[in-house]
């Protein structure tokens, strides 16, 4: 495998690593910018760098990197969990109560929507959030595995189908993606609930 070209603002060592192992790499880079470390856009650049130079490896990227993310907010909520709304309260400043609400009324939509927007989206308030309001650890992950496989398989997707242009484009477009993205994936979760609601005994 060809290694990729990193133009990116990246610590040596992780430029090392992500040259040397490809998926490992971006599972590392997701992992560390979900929970402890920030690098925004990054991982979503690399995936489709690494997947433009090996279109056949492109499903293994975006698992990587979906199982990579998954796993680092998997740690931030436990971490939030523990630590209680003093965390919460720490990270989210005068937004805290805007988020708390939210959070207690629609818990998988929260998650499902803040973690297919762009930076600088603060979605890992919403992690914290979840943890330390005890929000269904299942609830969680279903949203957020949903709305990261969608991110990383569509960003593949691109990669393959239009080269180079594909990250030029997410950079500059990137709120209109996303929007796009989030109007469809609402679009089904309504229908869902439509087509799952109870249905009212018949008298």
């Amino acid at each position: 495998m060809d290694s990729p070209q990193l133009k990116f603002h990246l610590p040596h060592w992780l430029q090392a690593v992500v040259a040397t192992t490809g998926g490992v790499g971006l599972f590392l880079i997701a992992f560390l910018d979900s929970s402890v470390l920030t690098f925004p856009v990054i991982n979503d650049l690399l995936l489709i760098d690494l997947s433009i130079r090996n279109p056949a490896r492109m499903p293994y990227y975006a698992a990587m990197a979906t199982i990579g993310s998954v796993a680092g907010c998997l740690l931030l909520y436990f971490i939030a969990r523990k630590g209680g709304e003093a965390m919460f309260q720490k990270q989210a400043g005068r937004r805290g109560q805007t988020i708390r609400a939210w959070i207690k009324r629609n818990g998988f939509l929260s998650i499902l929507v803040t973690a297919l927007l762009p930076p600088p989206n603060p979605f890992k308030v919403f992690v914290i959030a979840a943890g330390a309001f005890e929000m269904p650890v299942q609830t969680f992950l279903l949203g957020l595995l949903a709305a990261r496989a969608i991110r990383f398989f569509g960003e593949g997707f691109l990669a393959i189908r239009y080269g180079d242009q594909a990250g030029q484009f997410l950079v500059t477009h990137k709120l209109e993606v996303a929007g796009i993205v989030l109007a469809v994936v609402l679009c089904l979760y309504l229908l869902s609930l439509f087509a799952f609601r109870p249905r009212q005994a018949s008298e």
